[in-house]
């Protein structure tokens, strides 16, 4: 079992920054993908960022390449989220989850395919 709660969602302008954290704790951080995904109102559950067990894979959907940065710290147990230049349009619950690994290098990018979730953090993006 792993439980995760994240942290770090807010109120920003449009083109600020915000820095999103997902604290694991339970079994082996270390053996699980980590993801972040999203949801706006009366939209679908949108993919954001994954990354890999070592932390030496990423991956993102164009709608944030170049603007998001997913990272880890397997000492910490902590996933973060960096998130520059947002805007309006980020504006939604942040998830992050996390899906078990055998391969290191592995990205998960379906939701469908991950174990454990956050209880979600609000991001707000103002115009």
């Amino acid at each position: 079992q792993v439980q995760l709660v994240e942290s770090g969602g807010g109120l920003v302008q449009a083109g600020g920054s915000l820095r999103l954290s997902c604290a694991a704790s339970g079994r082996a951080f270390s053996s699980y993908a980590m993801g972040w995904f999203r949801q706006a109102p009366g939209k679908e559950r949108e993919f954001v960022a994954a990354i890999s067990r070592s932390g030496g894979n990423t991956y993102y959907p164009d709608s944030v390449k170049g603007r998001f940065t997913i990272s880890r710290d397997n000492a910490k147990n902590t996933v973060y989220l960096q998130m520059n230049s947002l805007k309006p349009e980020d504006t939604a619950v942040y998830y992050c989850a996390a899906a078990w690994a055998p391969l290191i290098q592995s990205i998960v990018a379906i939701s469908t395919r991950y174990d454990y979730w956050g209880q979600g953090t609000q991001v707000t993006v103002s115009s």
